[in-house]
This record gives C-alpha cells, structure tokens and sequence, in this order.
C-alpha cells in the first residue's frame, strides 16, 4: 500500500505530462527543444569517447554525422537532399550553406561530406561536449570580433586546402537568420575560395517555417529540401573579384532558397 502511494503521484505527474503534451503546442515545443539540446550534448559525449584515441582529426566528423542522423526520425521530419551529385567530386571545394536556426546542425549532417572541415564561430568551442566534439572533429574556430586574426586563419586554411585534400563548410551570412531569407553575406568563404583557387558549392536549406517557429512556439513534423547547387568556377579570379563573386553566389542561392522553400512548405500541408 505504501508503495502504491509513494508512485501514485508520480504516475499522475506523467499522466498530466502526456496530456499537456498533447493538447498544448507550446508546452510540446519546449518538450522537443529540450530533447534536441540533451541529444546533441549527450551524443557529444560519445563523439567525444571515440575521437579521442586519434585526436583532433576531420576524420572524426564521421562520428559527428552519425550521431545527428537519427534525429530527424525522432521529430518527424522528411529530408530530401537534390543535388548531391555535385559533392561526389575528389577534389577540394568550399561548401557554402545558409543559416536559419540551430536545427542547421541537424540537417547540415545530411551532406556533410568526407574530410570536410566546417568554419564555425568561436563561441561554440566553450559550449560543454558539444564544443569539444567540434574541437575534435576538426572545426575551425573564428573570433567573428579580430578581423585580423580571422583572416590569418582562413589564410592558413587555404595554404592547407589543396595539400590535405579536405572541403571547408561556411555558413556566408554569418550568424542565424529568422527572417525567412537571407542576411548578406560575409566575404570571407569566397576570399577563401579565390586565394585557394577552388570552386564555391552551394547548397540551399528550404525555409522552417511551416513546421518550426521560434517566435509562435511551433515545432511539429514537416519537410526540408536540401538543394546542392552546381560548383562555381574560381580559377583566375583574383581579390577584386570576390564582391561580384559574392552577390553572384547569393543571388543564386536566394532564387532556390525561395522556389525549394515553396515546394517544401505546400507539400507539408
């Protein structure tokens, strides 16, 4: 009897729980968001066990990828990837992707390619196991605030591009945008891509919004299209020609960021 009791009110906690969980989207928006942070810090940690016996390496982004994957099974969401035959190059390339919100994690791991090193900003190597599982996995770190500095970087990756055969993965609007297009965008992958002489691949996340809303608290099954674009050429191109590079890029990926966002969002309804 004693025990009966001890459980009863946990049983109706749990009851209560499910039920919210049901009838309150807010309540359910919370629940998965909360879910994906302690998935994301705990498989950080097993990404974290396996790298460690070699070290700080961009072969261990594979574990990285891996531990993502199941992620868009758990929450419901329908990923289809158009394009991917212009990653199955050898060669070295810079990926350029757009940002909306912290789920571009999850799905960047979609085609994230072999021995390809993303560009991140600094803050995320002081984020717990999650940090160091980037650490580890080969991200490169940029203080967004020393411009210097960060040049300096991207300068060493472009001398290492071509003699380690790895592809670097850069978010060019530079931080999350919410405004269901794109921010503009950052010089710094295609100066990357001029001075390493390899070509830009873009790639086009469809928009959020139809199942993912920070601001309503909404956050229910739905479908992304990834569209990979084909590579652009920078062989001969020199420093002057980085901003007409840019809006080039850009232009391009706004297109299709609106015509896969149309698609994905008619065909979740």
């Amino acid at each position: 009897m004693e025990l009966f009791l001890l459980y009863y009110p946990f049983t109706f906690l749990f009851i209560a729980l499910l039920v919210l969980y049901q009838v309150k989207p807010t309540f359910r928006y919370s629940c998965k968001k909360v879910f994906y942070k302690l998935w994301v810090f705990n498989a950080s940690i097993l990404v974290i066990m396996l790298s460690i016996p070699r070290g700080r390496n961009v072969e261990n982004s594979n574990f990285f990828r891996m531990s993502f994957l199941p992620l868009k099974y758990i929450f419901g969401l329908k990923i289809v990837v158009k394009g991917k035959e212009h990653l199955r190059t050898k060669k070295p390339f810079i990926l350029v992707l757009n940002h909306q919100t912290s789920l571009d994690v999850m799905v960047m791991t979609e085609i994230l390619p072999n021995r390809c090193v993303v560009v991140a900003k600094k803050e995320i190597l002081y984020m717990g196991s999650f940090g160091l599982a980037c650490w580890l996995s080969g991200f490169i770190f940029i203080d967004r605030k020393k411009k210097e500095e960060s040049i300096a970087t991207l300068t060493e990756v472009a001398h290492s591009l071509h003699k380690d055969n790895f592809r670097v993965l850069i978010y060019p609007e530079g931080t999350r945008n919410h405004g269901g297009s794109m921010l503009p965008f950052k010089r710094g992958a295609f100066q990357l891509a001029v001075k390493a002489q390899v070509p830009i691949i873009p790639a086009v996340i469809s928009s959020y919004r139809d199942f993912y809303s920070q601001k309503e608290k909404r956050f229910t099954p739905g479908k992304i299209i990834i569209q990979i674009l084909p590579e652009v050429e920078t062989l001969g191109l020199g420093p002057d020609d980085v901003p007409k590079l840019t809006e080039q890029v850009r232009d391009a990926m706004l297109a299709t960021y609106q015509d896969i966002s149309g698609m994905a969002n008619g065909a979740s309804h």
